[in-house]
């Protein structure tokens, strides 16, 4: 018994290699030039589980898809003809999002040589995998036992595997058999998947719900039809044991879930896999048509279709996969049920292994998991101004920076304290620059921007930092307007003084990213802190304007909506000493993550609850805030007392703990 099989290297490939090194015989796999370490690479993985005689049985065969005969050498045929007992033909493009050019060229050129090298080496059979792809907008139940029923083909993609399978069943002249795999996931004992794919597309944005939401909030979501998912391990075990069953030649076998999935059902499984909310109640398409109508035509105008673009990009999502989420077709499997009978292969239920598929994407996949790396590349040679650089948040972030090799240029009015930070980064062979201000003055502002110009080529990233915050009930400030103008010029006027100076060389070089560090009490909007909450919003709504002004020019804008972080900026309010709080260097990972990844919002969970449940039910919220400004009084700081012991009551304590990361 001797197999050749293309797309060895593949994630159907390997797994069915490991399955056929459990059969007696050689395996001859076709390897294109860069794909050897990779063949290595699982030689060796599986010596591990086979035995050192893997290295014996399997032997690479040098090729290429766009090639003659898949470009084997005339020798190499010669040797093998008549040898080869199954011939599996996997190598193919998987993928939604590539080009038309690409698609024929491997999937249509790469089966017709597929077919041409079989024949050339006399092979027993062929067994081609194909997908349900060929099935299209097929409406019903699709059949193992058609093919070409008039269905209309909406990609690419569709119609080359399509025509590819039609190249089978017109030009084998040997036996052969087709396997029609589903949307494949990873293994179903493991989770192990090689890449990002099919419902992985969505894991993303999933995982921001996490974030930004708890759990337990229901959500509406909308019935987007069917698909049909179906774990790795029971492809290649069916695919495995249909090939070495007798009398089943000249067939197709659907490789898929005997019944289909909803979409919004597969996707409530892998947010209670990963502790996010989930739909509670989806709407009928039919519902919701005239509606998802309109949004369809609206698409096609310039600017929403580069706001969609921008959306989907910023989960990860490609647009050519939104269209192809739901499947039309319902796919028959009553051939590959009977192949299988008695064999114990079915496919697993997906609740059983949604935690597994999760679990990998999380520690492998997730494009996050580079962070560090990524941080570097965003930041290394770059010039990072920080304001309130001499403490706190700042200071940690000026470390983190320099850290990933950015140039941080240090801004407070303390001297000495940003000396310390200098010589901090300094000694850990980092580079910054320090620059004395008073961001409460617009002249000074002008003479920072002005020297900081000056002295460097470029500011490429700037972190509006610093600021003041009063905690204070109105009815204590009637006499301390003061307040009001003293926070609003730091916290908003002398931050959009500096963005101002900034943003013109920005817009002139096609690129600059700010980071203005707003806070969760705009959000929630806590009792005591009018005063710093509307210079906070006032920050916000100026972003939000002048974002959209400039993103054309290349510039960008992270509003980061802070949660209580433990700096001395509240160190006056004693009560806090007993709260939980975030620590700077937590808070400057906040910021990192702006600098790297650039996204226009940074939000916390219950930050987003606030927003939300004050939408949805304003006058209830303005009631459970009123509770809390009961229990949480003004402080002995507010009230202009000195010397006053303050301590925080078990009330006061759990209710902090309960809505962590709001400044009460």
């Amino acid at each position: 018994m001797a197999y050749f099989v293309t797309g060895a290297t593949g994630f159907i490939g390997h797994n069915l290699v490991e399955r056929l090194l459990v059969r007696e015989g050689d395996i001859y796999v076709l390897v294109r030039e860069g794909s050897e370490a990779r063949l290595e690479r699982l030689i060796k993985r599986w010596e591990g589980a086979h035995g050192a005689a893997v290295s014996e049985r399997v032997h690479p065969v040098a090729g290429n898809l766009t090639l003659p005969l898949l470009g084997v050498d005339k020798q190499r045929i010669a040797e093998l003809r008549g040898d080869i007992n199954h011939f599996f033909h996997l190598a193919a493009v998987y993928d939604m999002t590539a080009s038309e050019e690409r698609n024929r060229n491997v999937n249509v050129g790469g089966t017709a040589e597929a077919v041409a090298l079989a024949k050339a080496l006399r092979a027993g059979c062929l067994h081609h995998v194909s997908s349900i792809a060929v099935a299209g907008d097929f409406k019903g139940v699709f059949r193992e036992d058609m093919f070409d029923e008039g269905q209309h083909l909406p990609s690419p993609y569709h119609q080359t595997k399509f025509e590819s399978e039609r190249i089978v069943r017109e030009q084998a002249k040997m036996p052969w058999r087709v396997y029609r795999p589903a949307v494949v996931v990873g293994d179903s004992r493991t989770g192990e998947m090689d890449k990002i794919d099919g419902p992985y597309y969505f894991f993303k944005a999933i995982q921001r719900m996490r974030r930004v939401l708890p759990q337990w909030l229901p959500l509406v979501g909308l019935d987007l039809g069917y698909t049909n998912i179906v774990p790795v391990d029971f492809v290649a075990d069916g695919l495995d044991y249909i090939a070495h069953q007798p009398g089943l030649d000249r067939q197709a076998f659907h490789l898929t879930n005997p019944r289909s999935q909803r979409v919004s059902d597969a996707m409530n499984e892998f947010a209670k896999a990963a502790h996010a909310p989930h739909s509670a109640v989806s709407i009928d398409r039919r519902l919701a048509a005239p509606g998802l109508g309109v949004l369809t035509r609206l698409t096609g105008a310039p600017g929403v279709r580069e706001a969609r673009r921008a959306l989907l990009g910023d989960f990860g999502i490609p647009e050519e996969v939104i269209e192809h989420i739901p499947l039309r077709p319902r796919f028959d499997t009553e051939a590959t049920e009977q192949a299988l009978a008695g064999s114990g292969i079915a496919v697993p239920p997906l609740s059983s292994y949604a935690g597994r598929l999760w679990d990998w994407w999380e520690r492998h996949l997730d494009p996050d998991r580079l962070k560090e790396r990524s941080l570097q590349a965003a930041l290394n040679g770059r010039t990072v101004l920080i304001t309130g650089a001499s403490s706190g948040i700042g200071k940690a972030t000026a470390l983190k920076v320099a850290e990933a090799g950015g140039i941080p240029l240090l801004v407070a009015r303390g001297v000495e304290k940003l000396e310390e930070v200098k010589l901090e980064i300094e000694a850990e062979g980092g580079s910054a620059y320090m620059y004395s201000a008073d961001l409460s003055n617009l002249e000074s502002i002008d003479e920072l921007v002005a020297q900081i110009l000056a002295d460097h080529a470029a500011v490429d990233m700037l972190v509006n930092n610093a600021g003041r915050s009063i905690r204070r009930s109105v009815a204590l400030s009637y006499d301390r307007f003061h307040d009001y103008e003293r926070t609003i010029q730091l916290n908003y006027l002398g931050a959009v003084k500096l963005i101002m100076g900034l943003l013109p060389p920005m817009r002139a070089r096609g690129s600059g990213h700010i980071v203005n560090i707003s806070s969760i009490g705009v959000q929630t909007a806590p009792p005591r802190f009018s005063a710093y909450v509307a210079s906070k919003a006032a920050l916000d709504a100026f972003t939000r304007v002048a974002s959209s002004e400039v993103i054309g020019d290349g510039v960008t804008f992270t509003t980061i909506h802070m949660p209580l972080v433990r700096t001395p900026m509240i160190a006056p309010t004693k009560m806090y000493d007993s709260f939980p709080a975030a620590t700077p260097e937590e808070a400057a990972d906040m910021v990192c993550e702006a600098l790297r990844s650039k996204p226009k919002v940074i939000n916390t969970r219950l930050g987003t609850f606030g927003e939300v449940a004050y939408a949805l039910a304003p006058k209830a919220v303005d009631r459970i805030l009123h509770t809390a400004y009961r229990v949480f009084p003004d402080s002995a700081a507010a009230r202009g007392e000195k010397n006053v012991e303050e301590r925080a009551s078990a009330e006061q304590i759990a209710m902090a703990t309960l809505m962590r990361g709001v400044h009460w």
